[in-house]
């Protein structure tokens, strides 16, 4: 008997079914000119998926990595906040909704959610995509300007996931207090990219001084340890490629890595993991070397060799991005 279909797998076959009838041509061009919007400066009063065509492109391009970056995030909080299942989410800027999708992956279930979003194309054809998954048949698709006029109303989950690229400093500033005011818990996530790293941390910073505590993927609510251009916090998720990304990156792997940063963050008590894994471990003869940010505010880096016995075996499988030590061995 066949296991049933996850959000991810339904998402998969819907964005599959979506882009079959659309020229390869039309849609490889699509995508490489919202690829160049995306990346440049972008007005707030702008909406960048203008018409249906656009944002089939787009959401069969990029939906696949947002989601999968959204849902690494999410998995991380979800670790930090164990028997906690969100009753409620709006996704802020959600365009065609992958966060939705992977909240719906992440705890399952129905709830009521919102996706506010200022592109009418993005929202109608997000309602469309979502008709395919039953969590998410009654979501409410929501015309609204994101920044500093932002109303979120009160919920238990926030997402806003590669929005704040697109908003001035004071429309960042508005959405994120909008999102601290009004739920129990916030995840952020952008680019990993210096600049989507910069972003995070002011976002962070916002959320911190709104009575919000640090879950993920920090092991602490104080300062990054980081000093600023010197480097940046990022992780990254296993994207499987579709024909229309192979086809727009003249690529033939089935696989791509999506570069992300993150924060999530809650107004009610959290274990944030007692160290992370912030760069890909590297396993040498004997022993394995892991870049770990921990609880004291500080980045270092710590070997395990064979004989750490269990640890060692652990750290072998160790990945970017996970908590240390594991659970096991707690």
């Amino acid at each position: 008997m066949n296991a049933p279909a996850t959000p991810a797998d339904t998402l998969r076959t819907a964005l599959a079914d979506l882009v079959d009838g659309l020229p390869p041509r039309q849609a490889s061009q699509a995508v490489e000119r919202l690829i160049a919007n995306y990346r440049g400066a972008t007005p707030t009063d702008a909406p960048i998926l203008r018409d249906r065509a656009d944002v089939v492109a787009y959401a069969a391009y990029r939906m696949p990595a947002t989601f999968a970056a959204v849902r690494s995030a999410l998995a991380a909080f979800a670790d930090a906040v164990p028997g906690w299942t969100p009753a409620s989410q709006v996704d802020v800027g959600g365009g065609t909704g992958a966060a939705t999708w992977a909240v719906s992956d992440t705890w399952g279930g129905v709830r009521p959610v919102t996706v506010l979003d200022w592109a009418e194309p993005a929202l109608a054809l997000g309602e469309e995509i979502a008709a395919a998954h039953p969590a998410l048949r009654d979501t409410r698709w929501q015309r609204s300007r994101i920044g500093a006029a932002l109303t979120v109303e009160s919920t238990d989950l926030v997402t806003v996931s590669y929005v704040l690229n697109e908003l001035a400093a004071p429309d960042r500033a508005a959405l994120v207090d909008a999102a601290a005011g009004a739920a129990q818990a916030v995840v952020i996530v952008e680019a990993g990219t210096p600049d989507g790293y910069a972003r995070v941390i002011e976002a962070r910073d916002r959320l911190i001084a709104a009575g919000l505590h640090v879950a993920a993927p920090c092991p602490h609510s104080a300062a990054c340890p980081i000093v600023p251009g010197t480097d940046w916090c990022h992780f990254s998720a296993r994207v499987s490629r579709s024909s229309l990304h192979r086809q727009v990156k003249g690529g033939s792997l089935a696989y791509e890595d999506e570069k992300f940063s993150y924060v999530a963050a809650a107004r009610f008590p959290v274990a944030p993991a007692a160290s992370r894994v912030v760069r890909r471990p590297q396993i040498r003869k004997g022993q394995v070397l892991l870049d770990l940010c921990e609880t004291d505010e500080r980045l270092r880096r710590r070997t395990v060799t064979k004989r750490h016995g269990d640890l060692y075996r652990a750290a072998r499988d160790a990945d970017w991005g996970d908590p240390w030590p594991p659970a096991s061995e707690r």
